[in-house]
């Protein structure tokens, strides 16, 4: 590891976050890039350079921090996702919270997003939010025993993908109910899948 600049790095879930503020700093400037870029323009039209160049950074820079345009996409989500948390005071202190809040923050996700202007709304999300869900499921899981021979990316995947499926007929559906609402109701239909595969 690097001497001084470098910070110290902490694991979370399968991304390795660091604190080092020049890493963060150009991160930071590569996700404001491509979230202008998608106001004017579909993601799959976006080059590598494009995002490179609204950050004021080289090609080789983005490269240092994402192997592809799809890897800054999901970063931009997940850090977007736990930002609507944070801002939420949304609490993962204990498990019986932590469902709730998960599930909340995906609607307030989808309600903030889709009312992006232009490109945004219609980005497929799944990829990426899926995945910020899973990886939050799968550090909580490692503090908890589960069901010998029960797969545990198999149970965060099963139930990412629960809420986020919810969630998203939630914001389709005309005159909805509160997303505090729907989000109790999206924590007793997925608590089941947990409770089944806990000791």
């Amino acid at each position: 590891m690097l001497k001084g600049a470098m910070a110290e790095t902490v694991q979370l879930g399968s991304i390795t976050e660091t604190t080092d503020p020049r890493i963060l700093r150009s991160r930071q400037m590569l996700m404001e890039s491509l979230f202008r870029l998608l106001t004017r323009k579909e993601f799959d039209d976006i080059s590598i350079q494009e995002i490179a160049d609204e950050a004021t950074l080289n090609r080789a820079t983005f490269y240092l921090h994402y192997p592809d345009k799809n890897a800054l996409l999901q970063a931009m989500t997940a850090t977007r996702f736990r930002d609507l948390i944070a801002r939420r005071g949304l609490s993962f202190t204990d498990c019986d919270g932590a469902l709730r809040a998960i599930a909340l923050g995906v609607c307030d996700y989808l309600a903030e997003t889709t009312g992006c202007p232009g490109q945004l709304a219609k980005m497929p999300l799944e990829g990426s939010i899926i995945a910020a869900v899973e990886d939050i499921f799968l550090q909580g899981a490692a503090h908890h025993a589960i069901v010998p021979g029960t797969d545990p990316k198999l149970l965060a995947t099963t139930a990412a993908w629960a809420i986020f499926g919810a969630a998203r007929r939630w914001y389709q559906t005309p005159d909805r109910i509160p997303a505090e609402e729907m989000a109790a109701k999206i924590e007793a239909m997925v608590k089941p899948i947990f409770l089944t595969a806990s000791m």
